[in-house]
């Protein structure tokens, strides 16, 4: 096995593995279940008060 053919195989699965990761990452965070959580995440700046929310 040459370097080239190595090389090509370690590439194509780095390309595949991120793209899974990706996928994977896009869909936690469109998960409707994840909702309420992103959604009082995107609220945080704006709370008048720095205490955290327990």
């Amino acid at each position: 096995m040459s370097y080239d053919t190595l090389a090509h195989f370690i590439k194509l699965g780095g390309t595949v593995f991120f793209t899974g990761f990706f996928t994977l990452t896009i869909l936690y965070a469109l998960w409707p279940k994840n909702k309420e959580r992103f959604d009082r995440a995107a609220q945080l700046p704006l709370l008048q008060d720095d205490t955290p929310e327990v």
